[in-house]
Protein backbone atom coordinates (compact mmCIF):
# COMPACT_ATOMS: atom_id res chain seq x y z
CA UNK A 1 0.00 0.00 0.00
CA UNK A 2 1.41 3.34 -0.99
CA UNK A 3 1.80 5.83 1.46
CA UNK A 4 -0.72 7.94 -0.79
CA UNK A 5 -3.17 5.90 0.04
CA UNK A 6 -3.03 6.60 3.97
CA UNK A 7 -2.14 10.42 4.22
CA UNK A 8 -2.66 13.48 1.54
CA UNK A 9 -0.88 16.77 1.28
CA UNK A 10 -2.44 20.44 1.75
CA UNK A 11 -0.59 23.08 -0.03
CA UNK A 12 -0.60 26.66 -0.52
CA UNK A 13 1.40 28.91 -2.38
CA UNK A 14 3.08 32.33 -1.95
CA UNK A 15 4.42 33.70 -5.00
CA UNK A 16 6.63 36.56 -5.05
CA UNK A 17 6.68 38.73 -8.41
CA UNK A 18 8.75 41.09 -8.78
CA UNK A 19 7.28 44.34 -11.01
CA UNK A 20 9.14 45.19 -13.79
CA UNK A 21 8.88 49.34 -12.87
CA UNK A 22 12.02 51.25 -13.32
CA UNK A 23 12.08 52.61 -9.95
CA UNK A 24 11.37 51.41 -6.74
CA UNK A 25 7.96 51.49 -4.87
CA UNK A 26 8.60 53.89 -2.34
CA UNK A 27 11.79 55.61 -3.91
CA UNK A 28 12.71 56.85 -7.01
CA UNK A 29 15.73 54.82 -7.17
CA UNK A 30 16.45 52.35 -10.11
CA UNK A 31 15.37 49.15 -9.73
CA UNK A 32 17.53 47.03 -12.24
CA UNK A 33 18.89 43.98 -11.63
CA UNK A 34 22.86 43.11 -11.85
CA UNK A 35 24.42 46.66 -10.86
CA UNK A 36 27.34 46.71 -8.24
CA UNK A 37 26.56 46.21 -4.74
CA UNK A 38 24.63 49.30 -3.30
CA UNK A 39 24.76 51.24 -5.81
CA UNK A 40 21.26 51.18 -5.86
CA UNK A 41 20.46 52.84 -2.81
CA UNK A 42 18.19 55.55 -1.80
CA UNK A 43 18.46 57.29 1.84
CA UNK A 44 14.74 55.67 1.94
CA UNK A 45 16.27 52.24 0.96
CA UNK A 46 18.94 53.03 3.41
CA UNK A 47 16.20 53.64 6.54
CA UNK A 48 17.95 57.66 6.70
CA UNK A 49 15.42 58.92 9.57
CA UNK A 50 13.03 61.75 7.92
CA UNK A 51 12.83 60.54 4.38
CA UNK A 52 9.53 59.46 3.27
CA UNK A 53 7.67 56.97 0.95
CA UNK A 54 6.29 58.19 -2.30
CA UNK A 55 3.56 55.77 -3.93
CA UNK A 56 5.14 54.40 -7.58
CA UNK A 57 2.11 54.73 -9.65
CA UNK A 58 3.17 52.46 -12.04
CA UNK A 59 3.59 49.68 -9.33
CA UNK A 60 -0.17 50.17 -8.57
CA UNK A 61 -1.51 49.94 -12.08
CA UNK A 62 0.73 46.35 -12.28
CA UNK A 63 -1.29 45.45 -9.40
CA UNK A 64 -5.18 46.05 -10.77
CA UNK A 65 -3.43 44.88 -13.78
CA UNK A 66 -3.04 41.20 -12.18
CA UNK A 67 -6.06 41.54 -10.20
CA UNK A 68 -8.57 41.75 -13.28
CA UNK A 69 -6.09 38.92 -14.84
CA UNK A 70 -7.40 36.13 -12.36
CA UNK A 71 -11.20 38.30 -11.93
CA UNK A 72 -10.38 39.35 -8.42
CA UNK A 73 -12.09 41.71 -6.47
CA UNK A 74 -10.76 45.63 -6.52
CA UNK A 75 -11.28 47.05 -3.68
CA UNK A 76 -11.99 51.21 -3.80
CA UNK A 77 -9.13 52.15 -0.91
CA UNK A 78 -5.88 50.59 -0.41
CA UNK A 79 -3.98 50.64 2.80
CA UNK A 80 -0.13 50.11 3.68
CA UNK A 81 0.61 48.86 6.61
CA UNK A 82 4.17 48.00 8.44
CA UNK A 83 5.53 44.52 8.61
CA UNK A 84 8.45 44.86 11.69
CA UNK A 85 10.71 42.36 12.13
CA UNK A 86 14.40 43.06 12.99
CA UNK A 87 16.59 41.90 10.15
CA UNK A 88 20.62 42.90 8.63
CA UNK A 89 19.15 43.35 5.13
CA UNK A 90 15.73 45.58 6.29
CA UNK A 91 17.43 49.01 7.71
CA UNK A 92 14.47 50.66 8.57
CA UNK A 93 13.31 47.68 10.76
CA UNK A 94 9.88 47.17 8.97
CA UNK A 95 8.73 46.50 5.41
CA UNK A 96 6.01 48.63 3.80
CA UNK A 97 3.45 46.03 2.90
CA UNK A 98 -0.08 45.55 3.21
CA UNK A 99 -2.30 43.29 5.30
CA UNK A 100 -6.22 44.23 6.10
CA UNK A 101 -6.86 46.24 2.73
CA UNK A 102 -4.64 44.56 -0.18
CA UNK A 103 -4.92 46.01 -3.51
CA UNK A 104 -5.85 42.61 -5.05
CA UNK A 105 -8.76 40.93 -3.36
CA UNK A 106 -10.32 37.41 -3.42
CA UNK A 107 -9.85 35.56 -7.30
CA UNK A 108 -8.79 32.54 -9.02
CA UNK A 109 -7.49 30.38 -11.47
CA UNK A 110 -8.03 27.70 -13.43
CA UNK A 111 -5.14 24.89 -13.73
CA UNK A 112 -5.37 21.54 -15.70
CA UNK A 113 -4.77 18.61 -13.21
CA UNK A 114 -4.77 14.71 -13.95
CA UNK A 115 -7.90 14.54 -13.34
CA UNK A 116 -8.78 17.67 -15.39
CA UNK A 117 -9.39 21.31 -14.47
CA UNK A 118 -9.41 22.89 -11.02
CA UNK A 119 -9.95 25.98 -9.84
CA UNK A 120 -7.75 26.93 -7.33
CA UNK A 121 -9.22 30.00 -5.31
CA UNK A 122 -6.75 33.43 -4.64
CA UNK A 123 -7.12 35.21 -0.80
CA UNK A 124 -5.28 38.21 -2.12
CA UNK A 125 -2.31 39.94 -4.01
CA UNK A 126 -0.73 42.62 -1.97
CA UNK A 127 2.40 45.02 -3.09
CA UNK A 128 5.01 45.29 -0.65
CA UNK A 129 8.66 46.37 -0.71
CA UNK A 130 11.56 43.78 -1.16
CA UNK A 131 13.98 43.12 1.30
CA UNK A 132 18.03 43.60 0.65
CA UNK A 133 20.05 40.49 0.30
CA UNK A 134 22.61 39.51 2.72
CA UNK A 135 25.96 37.34 0.76
CA UNK A 136 27.41 34.62 3.40
CA UNK A 137 29.96 33.34 1.16
CA UNK A 138 31.78 36.38 0.14
CA UNK A 139 33.84 36.55 3.52
CA UNK A 140 35.04 34.26 5.57
CA UNK A 141 34.22 36.05 8.67
CA UNK A 142 31.48 38.15 7.94
CA UNK A 143 28.31 38.43 5.76
CA UNK A 144 27.97 41.06 3.10
CA UNK A 145 24.96 42.82 2.98
CA UNK A 146 23.56 44.41 -0.77
CA UNK A 147 20.76 47.00 -0.54
CA UNK A 148 20.09 47.20 -4.35
CA UNK A 149 17.08 45.02 -3.85
CA UNK A 150 15.71 46.82 -0.91
CA UNK A 151 12.69 48.75 -2.20
CA UNK A 152 12.05 47.10 -5.25
CA UNK A 153 8.29 46.42 -5.71
CA UNK A 154 6.54 42.79 -5.47
CA UNK A 155 3.31 41.85 -5.21
CA UNK A 156 2.77 38.68 -3.20
CA UNK A 157 0.12 36.21 -4.74
CA UNK A 158 -1.37 34.30 -1.86
CA UNK A 159 -3.44 31.20 -2.58
CA UNK A 160 -5.79 29.33 -1.04
CA UNK A 161 -4.62 25.53 0.40
CA UNK A 162 -6.33 23.83 -1.87
CA UNK A 163 -4.04 21.95 -4.00
CA UNK A 164 -3.83 18.10 -2.83
CA UNK A 165 -0.21 17.19 -4.66
CA UNK A 166 2.97 18.77 -5.95
CA UNK A 167 1.97 18.86 -9.90
CA UNK A 168 -1.21 21.21 -9.37
CA UNK A 169 1.23 23.39 -7.25
CA UNK A 170 3.59 23.50 -10.10
CA UNK A 171 0.31 23.74 -12.30
CA UNK A 172 -0.54 26.46 -10.49
CA UNK A 173 3.05 28.54 -10.10
CA UNK A 174 2.94 28.27 -14.14
CA UNK A 175 -0.50 29.61 -14.94
CA UNK A 176 0.24 32.61 -12.46
CA UNK A 177 3.55 32.89 -14.34
CA UNK A 178 2.46 33.28 -17.79
CA UNK A 179 -0.67 35.64 -16.37
CA UNK A 180 2.24 37.65 -15.11
CA UNK A 181 4.57 37.80 -18.50
CA UNK A 182 1.65 37.68 -20.63
CA UNK A 183 0.44 41.01 -18.85
CA UNK A 184 4.27 42.35 -18.92
CA UNK A 185 4.36 43.06 -15.65
CA UNK A 186 7.42 40.82 -15.04
CA UNK A 187 10.32 40.15 -16.87
CA UNK A 188 9.84 36.17 -15.13
CA UNK A 189 13.38 35.58 -14.71
CA UNK A 190 13.56 32.64 -12.78
CA UNK A 191 17.52 33.25 -12.18
CA UNK A 192 16.99 36.51 -11.30
CA UNK A 193 14.57 35.64 -8.79
CA UNK A 194 11.85 38.02 -10.62
CA UNK A 195 9.84 35.22 -9.54
CA UNK A 196 9.76 33.22 -6.51
CA UNK A 197 7.67 31.19 -3.87
CA UNK A 198 7.03 29.97 -0.50
CA UNK A 199 4.93 26.61 -0.15
CA UNK A 200 2.90 25.82 2.60
CA UNK A 201 3.37 22.19 2.79
CA UNK A 202 0.78 19.83 5.40
CA UNK A 203 -0.57 16.57 5.50
CA UNK A 204 -3.63 14.62 7.00
CA UNK A 205 -4.89 11.31 7.31
CA UNK A 206 -6.73 10.49 4.29
CA UNK A 207 -10.66 11.33 5.15
CA UNK A 208 -9.84 13.93 7.70
CA UNK A 209 -10.74 17.46 7.28
CA UNK A 210 -9.14 19.56 9.76
CA UNK A 211 -5.74 20.25 8.40
CA UNK A 212 -2.25 19.57 9.66
CA UNK A 213 0.37 21.50 11.06
CA UNK A 214 2.31 23.36 8.21
CA UNK A 215 6.24 24.15 7.30
CA UNK A 216 6.76 27.08 5.11
CA UNK A 217 9.58 26.32 2.29
CA UNK A 218 11.13 29.33 1.41
CA UNK A 219 12.41 31.14 -1.47
CA UNK A 220 11.55 28.79 -4.25
CA UNK A 221 12.29 29.70 -7.80
CA UNK A 222 12.50 26.41 -10.21
CA UNK A 223 9.46 24.86 -11.39
CA UNK A 224 11.80 21.36 -10.78
CA UNK A 225 12.18 22.09 -7.40
CA UNK A 226 9.11 23.35 -6.07
CA UNK A 227 8.17 19.55 -6.92
CA UNK A 228 10.45 18.14 -5.56
CA UNK A 229 10.77 20.42 -2.02
CA UNK A 230 6.98 19.44 -1.60
CA UNK A 231 7.43 15.96 -1.64
CA UNK A 232 10.13 15.75 -0.18
CA UNK A 233 8.86 17.95 2.96
CA UNK A 234 5.14 16.24 2.75
CA UNK A 235 6.98 12.18 3.01
CA UNK A 236 9.14 14.09 5.76
CA UNK A 237 6.15 15.09 7.54
CA UNK A 238 4.71 11.85 7.13
CA UNK A 239 7.81 9.68 8.65
CA UNK A 240 7.60 12.05 11.58
CA UNK A 241 3.76 11.48 12.22
CA UNK A 242 3.91 7.98 11.89
CA UNK A 243 6.67 7.61 14.57
CA UNK A 244 4.13 9.44 16.88
CA UNK A 245 6.08 12.62 16.77
CA UNK A 246 4.62 16.51 16.32
CA UNK A 247 5.32 18.58 13.12
CA UNK A 248 6.80 21.86 14.19
CA UNK A 249 5.15 24.97 12.26
CA UNK A 250 8.17 26.42 11.41
CA UNK A 251 10.02 28.14 8.11
CA UNK A 252 12.32 25.43 5.89
CA UNK A 253 15.28 25.94 3.29
CA UNK A 254 14.99 23.47 0.08
CA UNK A 255 18.75 22.30 -0.53
CA UNK A 256 18.82 21.30 -4.59
CA UNK A 257 21.57 19.45 -4.17
CA UNK A 258 21.04 16.90 -1.08
CA UNK A 259 17.04 17.42 -2.31
CA UNK A 260 15.93 18.00 1.54
CA UNK A 261 14.78 20.40 3.84
CA UNK A 262 16.06 21.81 6.50
CA UNK A 263 14.83 23.97 9.38
CA UNK A 264 15.46 27.95 9.03
CA UNK A 265 13.52 29.22 12.21
CA UNK A 266 10.54 28.82 13.97
CA UNK A 267 7.10 30.21 11.94
CA UNK A 268 6.04 33.60 12.78
CA UNK A 269 2.01 34.23 12.58
CA UNK A 270 1.24 38.15 11.77
CA UNK A 271 0.69 38.73 15.16
CA UNK A 272 4.49 38.64 15.64
CA UNK A 273 5.28 41.38 13.04
CA UNK A 274 3.41 43.71 14.92
CA UNK A 275 1.24 44.85 11.88
CA UNK A 276 -0.19 48.49 11.58
CA UNK A 277 -1.08 51.13 9.31
CA UNK A 278 1.98 53.26 7.85
CA UNK A 279 1.51 56.52 9.13
CA UNK A 280 3.50 58.15 6.68
CA UNK A 281 1.63 56.59 3.52
CA UNK A 282 -2.18 57.46 3.52
CA UNK A 283 -4.95 55.07 2.46
CA UNK A 284 -4.87 55.27 -1.30
CA UNK A 285 -8.40 55.40 -3.96
CA UNK A 286 -8.83 53.51 -6.43
CA UNK A 287 -11.61 54.44 -8.60
CA UNK A 288 -13.26 52.99 -11.42
CA UNK A 289 -11.38 55.17 -14.02
CA UNK A 290 -8.18 53.62 -12.66
CA UNK A 291 -9.20 49.97 -13.00
CA UNK A 292 -10.96 50.31 -16.34
CA UNK A 293 -7.56 52.04 -18.02
CA UNK A 294 -5.78 48.90 -16.71
CA UNK A 295 -8.33 46.59 -18.45
CA UNK A 296 -7.43 47.96 -21.71
CA UNK A 297 -3.96 46.10 -21.64
CA UNK A 298 -5.64 43.13 -20.57
CA UNK A 299 -3.69 40.93 -23.24
CA UNK A 300 -4.63 37.27 -25.50
CA UNK A 301 -3.65 34.72 -23.00
CA UNK A 302 -2.50 31.34 -24.11
CA UNK A 303 -6.17 29.40 -23.95
CA UNK A 304 -7.63 32.22 -26.34
CA UNK A 305 -4.36 32.06 -28.40
CA UNK A 306 -4.64 28.25 -29.00
CA UNK A 307 -8.22 28.61 -30.11
CA UNK A 308 -7.52 31.54 -32.72
CA UNK A 309 -4.77 29.40 -34.10
CA UNK A 310 -7.16 26.17 -33.96
CA UNK A 311 -9.82 27.95 -35.39
CA UNK A 312 -8.99 30.45 -37.66
CA UNK A 313 -5.14 30.05 -38.77
CA UNK A 314 -5.62 26.03 -38.84
CA UNK A 315 -3.00 25.19 -36.94
CA UNK A 316 -2.57 21.61 -35.24
CA UNK A 317 -3.65 21.65 -31.64
CA UNK A 318 -0.33 20.12 -30.72
CA UNK A 319 1.38 22.75 -32.38
CA UNK A 320 -0.95 25.31 -31.27
CA UNK A 321 -1.06 24.62 -27.87
CA UNK A 322 3.76 24.95 -27.96
CA UNK A 323 2.95 28.03 -29.91
CA UNK A 324 0.88 29.92 -27.56
CA UNK A 325 2.16 28.97 -23.95
CA UNK A 326 5.80 30.90 -25.18
CA UNK A 327 5.58 34.53 -25.64
CA UNK A 328 8.35 34.83 -27.44
CA UNK A 329 7.76 31.97 -29.45
CA UNK A 330 3.39 33.36 -29.96
CA UNK A 331 5.17 36.65 -30.88
CA UNK A 332 7.80 35.93 -33.45
CA UNK A 333 4.82 33.27 -34.97
CA UNK A 334 2.52 35.82 -35.19
CA UNK A 335 4.67 38.22 -36.95
CA UNK A 336 5.94 36.19 -39.80
CA UNK A 337 2.40 35.12 -40.26
CA UNK A 338 1.55 38.73 -41.15
CA UNK A 339 4.75 39.41 -42.87
CA UNK A 340 4.34 35.65 -44.85
CA UNK A 341 2.26 34.39 -47.49
CA UNK A 342 2.66 30.81 -46.39
CA UNK A 343 -0.30 29.15 -44.65
CA UNK A 344 -0.25 29.39 -40.75
CA UNK A 345 0.19 25.34 -40.19
CA UNK A 346 3.59 25.80 -42.29
CA UNK A 347 4.90 28.57 -40.19
CA UNK A 348 4.12 26.24 -36.82
CA UNK A 349 5.67 23.08 -38.37
CA UNK A 350 8.54 25.26 -39.71
CA UNK A 351 8.75 27.35 -36.21
CA UNK A 352 9.11 24.31 -34.15
CA UNK A 353 10.92 21.86 -36.45
CA UNK A 354 13.80 23.57 -38.36
CA UNK A 355 14.20 26.74 -36.77
CA UNK A 356 13.55 25.58 -33.17
CA UNK A 357 16.37 22.64 -33.79
CA UNK A 358 19.08 25.47 -35.34
CA UNK A 359 18.46 27.83 -32.12
CA UNK A 360 19.35 24.58 -29.89
CA UNK A 361 21.94 23.91 -31.83
CA UNK A 362 23.41 27.55 -31.81
CA UNK A 363 22.46 27.54 -28.07
CA UNK A 364 20.06 30.71 -28.68
CA UNK A 365 16.53 31.87 -28.12
CA UNK A 366 13.90 33.57 -30.23
CA UNK A 367 15.12 37.04 -29.08
CA UNK A 368 18.91 36.48 -29.70
CA UNK A 369 18.04 34.96 -32.96
CA UNK A 370 20.44 36.20 -35.81
CA UNK A 371 18.04 35.27 -38.02
CA UNK A 372 14.96 38.40 -37.63
CA UNK A 373 10.95 37.77 -38.75
CA UNK A 374 11.59 39.19 -42.15
CA UNK A 375 14.59 36.73 -43.04
CA UNK A 376 12.57 33.93 -41.96
CA UNK A 377 9.22 34.60 -43.58
CA UNK A 378 11.15 35.46 -46.77
CA UNK A 379 12.27 31.68 -46.28
CA UNK A 380 9.28 30.28 -45.43
CA UNK A 381 7.80 32.11 -48.93
CA UNK A 382 9.99 30.14 -51.15
CA UNK A 383 9.54 26.70 -49.04
CA UNK A 384 5.71 27.83 -49.37
CA UNK A 385 5.91 28.25 -53.11
CA UNK A 386 7.72 25.08 -53.90
CA UNK A 387 10.90 26.70 -54.70
CA UNK A 388 12.83 24.62 -52.57
CA UNK A 389 12.32 21.56 -50.08
CA UNK A 390 11.75 21.32 -46.21
CA UNK A 391 14.90 19.55 -46.51
CA UNK A 392 16.73 21.83 -48.47
CA UNK A 393 15.55 24.57 -46.37
CA UNK A 394 17.19 23.67 -43.23
CA UNK A 395 20.69 23.91 -44.97
CA UNK A 396 19.48 27.38 -46.54
CA UNK A 397 18.69 28.34 -42.81
CA UNK A 398 21.85 27.69 -41.64
CA UNK A 399 23.61 29.55 -44.23
CA UNK A 400 21.48 32.58 -43.58
CA UNK A 401 22.49 32.40 -39.86
CA UNK A 402 26.45 32.25 -40.98
CA UNK A 403 26.68 34.47 -43.89
CA UNK A 404 23.48 36.86 -42.94
CA UNK A 405 22.31 36.82 -46.43
CA UNK A 406 18.60 36.30 -47.17
CA UNK A 407 17.54 33.04 -48.43
CA UNK A 408 16.57 34.33 -52.12
CA UNK A 409 20.21 35.03 -52.51
CA UNK A 410 21.77 32.40 -51.02
CA UNK A 411 19.61 29.42 -52.64
CA UNK A 412 20.49 31.27 -56.25
CA UNK A 413 24.05 31.11 -55.45
CA UNK A 414 24.13 27.71 -54.53
CA UNK A 415 22.35 26.54 -57.16
CA UNK A 416 19.47 25.14 -54.81
CA UNK A 417 16.36 25.41 -56.29
CA UNK A 418 14.24 22.90 -56.58
CA UNK A 419 13.69 20.54 -59.44
CA UNK A 420 10.57 21.12 -61.08
CA UNK A 421 11.12 20.36 -65.27
CA UNK A 422 8.67 17.70 -65.70
CA UNK A 423 11.04 16.30 -68.47
CA UNK A 424 14.24 15.90 -66.44
CA UNK A 425 12.03 14.30 -63.42
CA UNK A 426 10.80 11.55 -65.73
CA UNK A 427 14.45 10.72 -66.88
CA UNK A 428 15.64 10.83 -63.48
CA UNK A 429 12.64 8.77 -61.95
CA UNK A 430 12.56 6.02 -65.15
CA UNK A 431 16.46 5.63 -64.04
CA UNK A 432 15.83 4.80 -60.66
CA UNK A 433 13.16 2.27 -61.51
CA UNK A 434 15.87 0.51 -63.99
CA UNK A 435 18.43 0.38 -61.17
CA UNK A 436 15.96 -0.98 -58.45
CA UNK A 437 14.08 -4.18 -60.68
CA UNK A 438 13.51 -6.32 -57.52
CA UNK A 439 11.92 -3.53 -55.75
CA UNK A 440 9.91 -2.64 -58.48
CA UNK A 441 8.97 -6.24 -58.43
CA UNK A 442 7.68 -5.90 -54.89
CA UNK A 443 5.74 -3.13 -54.84
CA UNK A 444 3.80 -4.26 -57.74
CA UNK A 445 3.05 -7.40 -55.91
CA UNK A 446 1.50 -5.21 -53.31
CA UNK A 447 3.78 -3.76 -51.27
CA UNK A 448 3.01 -0.26 -50.81
CA UNK A 449 5.90 0.58 -47.96
CA UNK A 450 8.40 0.40 -51.09
CA UNK A 451 6.82 3.48 -52.72
CA UNK A 452 8.83 4.94 -49.88
CA UNK A 453 12.16 3.55 -50.88
CA UNK A 454 11.58 5.01 -54.30
CA UNK A 455 11.24 8.16 -52.79
CA UNK A 456 14.22 8.41 -50.95
CA UNK A 457 16.35 7.12 -53.62
CA UNK A 458 15.34 9.91 -55.91
CA UNK A 459 15.53 12.73 -53.14
CA UNK A 460 19.26 11.15 -52.96
CA UNK A 461 20.02 11.30 -55.65
CA UNK A 462 18.99 14.93 -56.78
CA UNK A 463 20.01 16.11 -52.69
CA UNK A 464 16.41 16.72 -51.98
CA UNK A 465 15.97 19.28 -54.48
CA UNK A 466 13.24 17.32 -56.58
CA UNK A 467 10.26 19.13 -56.28
CA UNK A 468 7.71 16.43 -53.71
CA UNK A 469 4.75 17.13 -55.61
CA UNK A 470 5.75 16.59 -59.09
CA UNK A 471 8.22 13.61 -57.95
CA UNK A 472 4.79 11.38 -56.28
CA UNK A 473 2.75 11.99 -58.88
CA UNK A 474 5.28 10.85 -61.91
CA UNK A 475 6.35 7.99 -59.91
CA UNK A 476 2.79 6.56 -59.14
CA UNK A 477 2.15 7.00 -62.79
CA UNK A 478 5.62 5.14 -64.12
CA UNK A 479 5.35 2.73 -61.50
CA UNK A 480 2.01 1.15 -62.64
CA UNK A 481 1.95 0.98 -65.99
Amino acid sequence: MSIWDRWEMVIGLEIHVRLATNSKLFSGMKASYGASPNSQVSFLDAGLPGTLPVINQKALEYAIRFGLAVDAEIPPVTVFARKNYFYPDLPKGYQISQMDDPIVGKGHIVIKTDEGEKTVEITRAHLEEDAGKSIHDKYDRYSAIDLNRAGTPLIEVVSEPQMSNAKEAVAYMREIYTRVTHLGICDGNLQEGSFRCDANVSVRPKGQKELGTRAEIKNLNSFRFIEKAINHEAKRQIKLLEAGEKIIQETRLYDADKDQTRSMRSKENANDYRYFPDPDQLPIAITDAMIEAQREHLPEFPEQKIQRYINVLKVKADDAAIIANDIQMAAFFEAADAQSKADADLNAKFLLGEFSALLNAKGESITTSKIDVVSYAGLLDVVAAGGISRKVAKTVLEDMWDSGEAAAAIIKAKGLGQISDSSALNELINQVIADNPSQVADYRAGNEKMFNYFIGQIMKKTKGQANPVQTKQLLEELLNE
